[in-house]
């Protein structure tokens, strides 16, 4: 196959259609970055072993799930709703419950890891809306960071629990994510 081939995709990354002409193998992660400018979807390992690249992607039903981005082609997400860290906060910038827990307890030091490990929590809470600290450690287990001891990253993912919980919030994980 030559490299001037390419296929046509239409996706929907946080709440806007772009259709971009891709060379069929280049990496979701990719065409985030490059094409689209969400440069918050981290390049760590590309062999899916950090969970940097994390994402959320639309299965069939509209429910949004944690993918490693450098995993997926483009071409596998063609017709599916793609959810970055740039478009977890709300619309008027209100920061997602995840995300507020991870800045009020400190869970980040470098940056690197925290857009894959906000997004998996996401996922993890929508699939377990009360987590026991072990079912979050077991949660994350495919995200790595390097500079934590994953303690406050824990007590962030209990804390946002909590908080949707008691705002009686479901984590929303169809196609209502984005705006």
């Amino acid at each position: 196959m030559s490299s001037s081939h390419r296929v046509r995709v239409s996706v929907d990354v946080d709440g806007s259609r772009y259709v971009d002409d891709v060379e069929p193998r280049t990496l979701l992660v990719h065409h985030l970055r490059e094409r689209l400018g969400k440069v918050g979807t981290v390049v760590g390992c590309d062999t899916s072993n950090c969970g940097s690249c994390t994402v959320l992607m639309g299965d069939p039903d509209g429910v949004r799930h944690s993918v490693k981005s450098c995993s997926v082609l483009a071409v596998q997400a063609d017709g599916a709703a793609v959810t970055t860290i740039e478009g977890l906060a709300g619309p008027d910038g209100t920061l997602h419950a995840v995300q507020q827990a991870f800045h009020e307890l400190h869970a980040l030091q470098c940056g690197f890891c925290t857009p894959g490990m906000i997004l998996s929590a996401v996922d993890l809470l929508r699939d377990n809306p009360d987590p026991s600290q072990e079912e979050v450690r077991e949660g994350l287990s495919g995200n790595l960071c390097r500079c934590t001891g994953y303690q406050n990253i824990v007590r962030a993912v209990l804390s946002a629990a909590t908080a949707l919980r008691s705002a009686g919030e479901d984590v929303p994980l169809k196609d209502e994510v984005t705006a």
